[in-house]
């Protein structure tokens, strides 16, 4: 057995939190400054964390290993699972052209690739986030982005911040429901503080993507789309997460923002843009997975692929969003207690074999048990909807086995990058490195109030995921608290807020994201283009945390 340590480094904390920062600190360098390939990057910190837990936590190096290789099957399944088909739903609709008639749809609801840009990955890639998560959001958004006209980089960069203010509510509220349950808080508090916090997000995000679309002229152009659509989607959030089932927090935000903007657009439009590009149904030898160049567009003819994209029909325009409706409506039926309660029996949950690790205080570390839910996984309801996809497009078998093969080859460098960096938030969980850096930061007395959610957006930046960063974190917000003096559920609540600025720095998203495009191995370039957007919104979110915890907005906290 291997108990953690807190401070094996001459019994210094902070000497034990500068080497358990080390992994991180050379993964994101590498991916930042020196533009390493990013599975090349993951494998590095991955080696770095097996020396260090080792060595200075005097970690047996069979249990690293051990550690090690659970990260990486949690890599596989569930995160790969859900992307693996997510892409192959894509690829289906692709190869039967009807992910060219969806492009000539969303341009007959605007014209304005900015609109169409806020629309598909803000309103839509919130729904997906609200019934998937796990990377869902970022992988389909992408496509479809590029499909519109936006470059590759451009395109998985919009989906990467976009996927920011529904995180916290994502996947039928996971990140907040794991988070009461691991601080020992009311769901309904821990909601309702949270749906205090995000939505000022939502207000945000939307203005950044225009800026991200068109630059100064896109926020000039278009403010009233994005004003409307984060307004809309904020006062969703916020109502539905303190007065409404907690479950449906995003899926109502994401409907009432898409039909604000749909209302809104009927009675204004922005001016044209005098340069742009006319979109097209090709897409550069760059983009998304599967497609050469001088391919065919369509499974059918060309002359009928050209003739649907040309004047597409009310059928094939309902046939190029069916993949999508079916998603929805499959994840909806999942998300009904009953129905999830029956698809979860046949799970398998049990202790990772040969790992036996407890805490520095002697309990149970919960993160040795793996869970194989193999039935109720996003990933099995997207495979499940490719099979309606394939079925539905009437494509023979043989094509959807070219496709499947498609993106496993597109995303063979992502699913190594994902491996490793999972590795890397396991090895470092289970020795105790992440717990000595976020034990050190609650060490900076009510100064914690700053600190508080960059240990969240540190947890996710880590895990790829809010849902593991407020595991991690969830309890020790709470044990801060009450040296501190702070309110607990102001600091609870604050990890799962700050968690969701770390998912678009996260390797294992990043990776998702190229690899979604065409982009893998240039995980550097788009690392680097979203972190603008996680530096302006972070201050954001540590100011309204510090002004919640003093006097002048101490009145929003339930």
């Amino acid at each position: 057995m291997y108990r953690q340590e807190l401070d094996p480094l001459a019994g210094s904390l902070a000497w034990s939190a500068l080497f358990a920062a080390i992994p991180l600190v050379v993964l994101f360098v590498m991916l930042g400054v020196f533009r390493v390939r990013a599975w090349l990057a993951a494998l590095t910190g991955l080696t770095l964390s097996l020396v260090v837990a080792v060595l200075v936590w005097s970690m047996p190096a069979g249990q690293a290993l051990l550690a090690a290789t659970e990260g990486a099957a949690f890599g596989l399944f569930p995160v790969m699972w859900i992307v693996i088909n997510a892409l192959w739903v894509y690829e289906l609709t692709r190869r039967s052209g009807h992910f060219d008639v969806l492009q000539r749809t969303f341009t007959g609801i605007s014209p304005d690739v900015r609109i169409q840009g806020v629309i598909i990955a803000f309103c839509f890639g919130a729904l997906l986030e609200a019934l998937a998560g796990f990377g869902a959001p970022v992988a389909i958004c992408s496509v479809m982005l590029v499909a519109i006209g936006l470059s590759p980089l451009k395109a998985a960069t919009t989906a990467l911040v976009a996927n920011t203010a529904p995180v916290a509510y994502g996947a039928v509220a996971t990140p907040v429901i794991t988070l009461a349950q691991v601080s020992g808080l009311p769901l309904r508090d821990i909601s309702a503080m949270t749906g205090r916090q995000v939505p000022f997000l939502a207000l945000i995000v939307p203005f950044l993507l225009l800026y991200l679309l068109d630059g100064r002229r896109g926020l000039r152009d278009v403010w009233p789309v994005a004003a409307v659509c984060g307004v809309s989607f904020a006062l969703a959030q916020f109502a539905v997460s303190n007065y409404g089932p907690v479950e449906l927090s995003d899926i109502a935000a994401a409907l009432v923002s898409a039909g604000a903007v749909l209302v809104f657009l009927r009675g204004w439009s922005p001016a044209p843009m005098v340069d742009a590009p006319e979109p097209s149904g090709s897409v550069a030898p760059s983009g998304p997975p599967g497609r050469r160049e001088g391919e065919e567009t369509s499974a059918v003819s060309p002359t009928s692929s050209v003739k649907t994209l040309e004047n597409p029909e009310r059928h094939d325009r309902w046939l190029a969003f069916a993949p999508y409706l079916i998603v929805i409506a499959l994840f909806s039926i999942v998300a009904i207690p009953a129905v999830k309660e029956t698809l979860l029996r046949p799970s398998a949950r049990f202790g990772w074999p040969g790992l036996d690790v407890v805490k520095a205080d002697g309990s149970e570390l919960a993160l040795t048990t793996f869970k194989f839910e193999w039935l109720g996984t996003g990933g099995t309801v997207l495979l499940l909807t490719g099979v309606l996809t394939g079925l539905l497009l009437r494509l023979p078998l043989a094509a959807w086995g070219r496709a499947y093969g498609a993106v496993l080859v597109q995303l063979r460098t992502a699913i190594l990058t994902v491996v490793a960096v999972l590795g890397i938030a396991y090895v470092m969980n289970t020795s105790g490195m992440t717990t000595t850096l976020g034990v050190w930061l609650a060490g900076a007395g009510s100064f914690f109030a700053l600190l508080s959610p960059l240990l969240g957006w540190f947890g996710t930046a880590v895990t790829g995921s809010d849902t593991s960063s407020n595991s991690l974190f969830g309890a020790l917000q709470v044990s801060a608290a009450a040296e501190t003096g702070l309110d607990p559920l102001l600091l609870a609540a604050s990890n799962g807020s700050g968690g969701v600025l770390g998912k678009m720095v996260s390797p294992q998203n990043l990776a998702i994201g190229a690899a979604a495009v065409g982009l893998a191995g240039r995980e550097g370039e788009l690392f680097r283009a979203v972190l603008k957007a996680t530096v302006i919104l972070l201050p954001v979110m540590c100011l309204l945390v510090v002004l919640q915890a003093s006097p002048v907005l101490s009145w929003m906290v339930p």
